[in-house]
Formats: structure tokens, C-alpha cells, sequence
């Protein structure tokens, strides 16, 4: 993050999570996570939402050069302004570009979204492992025994086909954002969807509810085989919990050796794997088997014993989710062109990955959220005389010469991966967002804020920091970026460093930098954010065949872009947590839970970068934590920001 591309490729970003709508709900039920039905309610807004507007050009420059101030010298600072001034003068190359992209916001539903699902994800080329795909790790469960985490998966996959009956009926409430209603196209984007490779570009499909030949099975993986798995009957009824059980146990009986990890080729850059699989679905085993993945409703992991390499618990259920743990452990048994694959480990490490090209995070969390609630909330009526379910059937593989080898490749590109991905699960118990709600401050804010100084504190300076901000106000709404380095911030973090500033100038430049957040949070979500602006214009110039222009090669552009910290605010009703790599080599990967009396972070780095390390940051977050909490009860809270 749930990281996840970038303007280096767009660099990669995931979705802050909005308020979900909480109308019918019985408290019980809304503190479980579970979602009381609002039948045919989901799309009620749908068509009444706005266009994604495109901002005034002269906004967006001014806007630019105070994002990018704090991040130069004032030489480049100097030279970047005559480059904007050049850009934006009367009847000029920016002024010639705003209109061609209003011209095509007429005639779009959206003049953003085909562009940035092609850019950011289809046409990215790295691996989407730690790259794009993010890792949820949920709270360890009690397994103990095969027959335990045979029992919990049945559990699971009833809550998700519950979800699954919610989106189907059209009747999940409407999630909302500040009062305001949100697009739920998402919502169909990910349970029985796919990526597909391609030697060049990717492809993204989906199988709706409301077509004839909707999908009613999944895929299970154990071992590095595949199956796929009946879950509902010919009517479209989920299976009993005895029948599910029923179904996994066949599975597992039926895969007592492993078989050649095929899934790794997933990993494999996506050039690579395009060929590979371009030429494999020639074969029709091939294609049979490559169109019951993509069309299953999502895949599940069952997983084996796998040593801990981490000290922390969650930390190794975190490389789980994010790669698999490597090819010795469960990196081949995963497909990661599935939009949704859950895993369960008979360590009692549960959690899942997703593939973020068709949504970003709050469909999957509300996914989750309820599918935890519902496996935790349902009987345990694993006796019930069932009628037997169609029996699962082994996915084969014909794989040639190149494949075989191609994996092998894979095996060795995932290790080095794993080595060079450093990961640190902080869970920081002093204080939750109760804490900056007593202080009339906003969570988000007071973290985003905290993370600045972090990076101040080690590196003497500010950096280029991307928070993901939600657009799903409007039709099709994807993201914009929240750029979370300010003047405002960086005059606090050096308030303090410096030892002679007083605790109460310290604290009003600490709510100086909330308020400029804020600010330009609310900037971000209403269509106001610089970053999908900018993106559009020289999008628009490419299309064109225009030249790029000089504002897009000039180093305050590069520089503001290349986001060394990239962050994401994941709120979830269980005490979970999300996890993603770096966007940039030199970077931090940087996703946080605030829970009402802790807070939960994932930090990560590459060890190959000798700048960055997520055990010292994640330390020094820690310690910034609580220094500004001792700053503010060190002054009275002021009005609420």
C-alpha cells in the first residue's frame, strides 16, 4: 500500500480509506464488522455523482511550487519557477493542453481513470510482487491442528460468499465521506477478477453477478497444486459448512507431495510471464486451466508450515502475505494475477494479498472486516447431514522447456526479493487516536505529521511523501495524492530539532502543520489535488504527439515525484494491519491502523538501499510519537483541526 506504482511508473499508491455509512446497523453488528443488508440501495447515488472535475491551470502551478519549495534549494527553487512561469503563460504550451484535457473530460465519465488503470498498473512492467500488490495481515487465529485450519477456511470462505450475496443483491449501504456518498463500482471489481499478462500491457477481467454464467466455485492452493472448488450449488446456494470442509479435506488428501511451483511464474517480471503465457495458452489443458483462475470468485491458500524467520509473529505472517515467504516456503503456492487470494496457515497465520489494478483498499477492508466477523459469529455445525457437493478437480499444467526454466528463474528472483525486503511490524501501545481526538486534532493528520519528523530527525531534511487520497466522490473515482511534506511541516520539524524553541512554539507549529494538511487533504478529495493534474497534461501532450514538456523533465518535478516515503491510512474494524513495499529503491513503504488505544504500523525498506532501515525508523517513529505527545501536554488544546 497499499503501495502500491508511481509517476515513476505512477508510483505506486493505495486509496485512503473513507467512512463506511453505519445506517441500520445494530451496534453488535457494526462493532463485528458485519453489514446489515440496505437491499437494491448499493448504486441508489450512482448516476447523480459528479464528473471528475479538472482544476483552473493556474491553481495547479501555484499549488506545485509550494509542494516543491520545501524540497529544494533556492537556486532550484528559483529555476523551477521561471520553468512553471514559462509553462502557464497566456496562450502557452500549459494553457494549450488544460484545453485539450477539458475537452476530453466532455466527453468521459471519467477523464482520469482508463489513463491511470493503463499507466499506474496495466503497463507497469516490475513484478507485482511487493510492488504493487499489498498484504493484509489479520489477527492469529487459534489453529492448532489440521482439522483447525480446515474448519476456519470453511469459516472464512461462508463469510466471503455472505459479502459476495451482499454485492450480488446490490445490497451493501453506500460508503460515504464526510456526509457524501461514494462510488461503489469498486465494489465489482473485486471478487471474481483477474489480471491477465501480456508481453507489453496487462489486461484486467471481471465476471460480473448479474451475467448467466456467473462463477460459483473458487480455486484452492496447497502444496503448489490447484483445484478448483464448487461453493455453491447449481442454484447458486453457498455450500454448508460440513460440505466445504468436506471439500478442503479432499484437497488436501489429495496433495500430499508438492508439485512444481507454476504459481511463481506470477511473480516473474511481466514481460516475461506475458510470453510465457501467451505461448502456454495455446495448449486447451492450459487454457482451461488459466480460465478457471481468472473466473474463479477468488482463490484461497492453504499453506504449510513454513519456518519463522522473524522474530515478530506478525512480521513473518507479513512476508506471508506479501511474497509468499519465498520459494521454500509458500511463494508457489499463490497466483498473484488474482485480484483476491486469502491464505491459512497451520500456525494460525491468516491473511491475504490483493492485486490492485480494478480498487483500492476500503472494498477489500470492508471485505474483510466482514468476513472475519462472520467466521468468528457462526456456529460450528460441521456434523449436519449434507448431500455431497461435485468433488474438486485438479488444475493441470502442460508447461514446456522455457516455462520450466522461466520458473526456475522465478525461484531465484523471489529469494532475492525476500533477502533484500526488510519489513518492521510496529505496534505502538502508548496511545491510539484517542489520544490526538483529545487533543481537537485529527488522527490522520497528527500521524502524517509524525512520520515528517521521523524522516526529519534521520535525514536532516524533508522528502517527497505521497498519502493516497479518495476520489470516489466522483464517477469512477480512483485516487489523487495528498503530498504530505509542507513548508508548514518542515518549519516544524525544525522547531524540533532545534533545543531553544519553547514547547509552546513547538506546539502551535505542530498544529500549523495539521491545519496545512488538512487543507490540503481537503483540496485532494474534492478534485483540487496537483498529481493526477500534472499526470493529465503530459498525458494529453504524449497523446498529441507533443514533446514532453520542459515542467516534466525539470528536477523539481522528478524530485517532488520520486516519493521516498509513501503512505497509507488503513482503518479496519479488527486489529490488523496492511503492509507494502517502497515505490522508489531509496524509499519507505509506510502503512498504519489507528486503533482507538494503539496504533498499528508497517514500515519496509530495501536492504540494498544503505540509506534507508525499517528497524530505525520504526524506532525514531516511535520516539516522535511520543515527543509531540509531550509537546501538546505541554500547551492546551485549541479549536478542533
Amino acid at each position: 500500500m497499499s503501495g502500491m506504482l508511481g509517476i515513476t511508473g505512477v508510483t505506486r499508491m493505495m486509496m485512503q480509506m473513507p467512512k463506511v455509512v453505519k445506517m441500520g446497523l445494530s451496534k453488535t453488528a457494526a462493532s463485528l464488522g458485519r453489514v446489515k443488508p440496505q437491499h437494491g440501495r448499493m448504486f441508489l447515488h450512482q448516476k447523480s455523482l459528479a464528473r471528475l472535475p479538472i482544476p483552473p491551470l493556474q491553481q495547479t502551478l501555484y499549488r506545485y511550487l509550494l509542494s516543491v519549495e520545501p524540497l529544494l534549494s533556492k537556486e532550484d527553487f528559483e529555476t523551477t519557477k521561471k520553468v512553471v512561469e514559462d509553462f502557464g503563460k497566456p496562450n502557452g504550451v500549459g494553457q494549450r493542453l488544460q484545453m485539450a484535457l477539458v475537452k476530453r473530460a466532455k466527453k468521459l465519465d471519467n477523464w482520469l481513470s482508463q489513463w491511470w488503470l493503463s499507466v499506474a498498473y496495466l503497463e507497469f512492467r516490475s513484478p507485482v510482487v511487493v510492488n504493487v500488490s499489498p498484504g493484509i495481515v489479520c489477527p492469529r487465529e487459534n489453529i492448532n491442528s489440521e482439522s483447525d485450519q480446515l474448519k476456519f477456511a470453511s469459516k472464512f470462505i461462508s463469510g466471503v460468499l455472505d459479502f459476495k450475496h451482499l454485492i450480488d443483491t446490490n445490497s451493501l449501504p453506500v460508503d460515504q465521506m464526510g456526509g457524501q456518498p461514494l462510488c461503489m463500482d469498486q465494489y465489482y471489481k473485486v471478487l471474481a477478477a483477474c489480471r491477465i499478462p501480456g508481453p507489453r500491457k496487462d489486461d484486467l477481467v471481471f465476471y460480473p453477478p448479474n451475467k448467466p454464467d456467473a462463477p460459483k466455485h473458487i480455486i484452492v492452493a496447497h502444496k503448489n497444486h490447484f483445484y478448483t472448488v464448487d461453493v455453491m450449488d447449481k442454484e447458486g446456494v453457498p455450500l454448508t459448512l460440513s460440505q466445504l470442509y468436506s471439500q478442503l479435506k479432499f484437497v488436501l488428501e489429495a496433495s500430499t507431495q508438492p508439485e512444481i511451483p507454476v504459481g511463481l511464474l506470477t511473480t516473474a517480471h511481466r514481460n516475461t510471464w506475458g510470453k510465457v503465457y501467451k505461448r502456454l495458452n495455446k495448449d486447451p489443458t492450459n487454457a482451461k486451466s488459466f480460465d478457471n483462475i481468472k473466473r474463479a470468485i477468488f482463490l484461497l491458500c492453504l499453506d504449510s508450515s513454513s519456518s519463522q524467520t522473524e522474530q515478530n509473529f506478525s512480521a513473518h505472517v507479513a512476508r506471508q502475505a506479501l511474497y509468499g515467504g519465498g520459494s521454500g516456503s509458500n511463494s508457489g503456492n499463490r497466483w498473484y494475477d488474482k485480484t483476491i487470494q486469502f491464505f491459512v496457515s497451520p500456525n494460525g497465520g491468516t491473511g491475504l494479498t490483493y492485486e490492485h489494478s480494478g480498487a483500492e483498499g476500503p472494498p477489500i477492508i470492508s471485505l474483510v472486516d466482514h468476513t472475519l466477523a462472520y467466521a468468528h459469529s457462526i456456529a460450528d455445525d460441521f456434523n449436519a447431514m449434507t448431500v455431497d457437493a461435485p468433488a474438486p478437480k485438479k488444475l493441470n499444467f502442460n508447461l514446456d522447456l522455457d516455462a520450466l526454466d522461466t520458473i526456475e528463474e522465478a525461484k531465484q528472483e523471489i529469494d532475492s526479493l525476500a533477502g533484500d525486503l526488510q519489513l518492521t511490524i510496529l505496534p505502538f501501545k502508548h496511545y491510539g487516536k484517542d489520544f490526538p481526538k483529545s487533543q481537537k486534532l485529527s488522527p490522520d493528520a497528527f500521524i502524517q505529521i509524525a512520520i515528517q519528523l521521523t524522516y526529519y530527525k534521520i535525514y536532516g531534511r524533508s522528502a517527497a511523501t505521497y498519502e493516497s487520497a479518495s476520489l470516489r466522490k466522483y464517477q469512477y473515482g480512483r485516487t489523487d495524492t495528498i503530498r504530505s511534506a509542507s513548508i508548514a511541516s518542515n518549519a516544524f520539524c525544525k522547531a524540533m530539532e532545534e533545543s531553544g524553541t519553547k514547547p509552546s512554539e513547538k506546539a502551535m507549529l505542530f498544529r500549523k502543520a495539521i491545519l496545512s494538511h488538512k487543507e490540503y487533504t481537503n483540496l485532494a478529495i474534492n478534485g483540487d489535488g496537483i498529481d493526477r493534474h500534472l499526470l493529465g497534461l503530459k498525458l494529453i501532450a504524449i497523446e498529441q504527439g507533443e514533446n514532453v514538456p520542459d515542467l516534466f523533465m525539470d528536477t523539481a518535478y522528478t524530485q517532488s515525484s520520486h516519493f521516498n516515503v509513501s503512505t497509507s491510512q488503513v482503518p479496519a474494524k479488527h486489529d490488523l494491519v496492511m503492509c507494502f513495499g517502497p515505490v522508489v529503491p531509496d524509499g519507505y513503504g509506510i502503512c498504519y491502523n489507528p486503533r482507538q488505544n494503539h496504533l498499528n504500523f508497517a514500515v519496509s525498506a530495501f536492504n540494498t538501499s544503505p540509506e534507508t532501515d525499517s528497524d530505525v525508523f520504526a524506532k525514531r517513529l516511535s520516539e516522535s510519537l511520543l515527543e509531540i505527545r509531550d509537546v501538546l501536554e505541554s500547551a492546551p488544546p485549541t479549536a478542533k483541526l
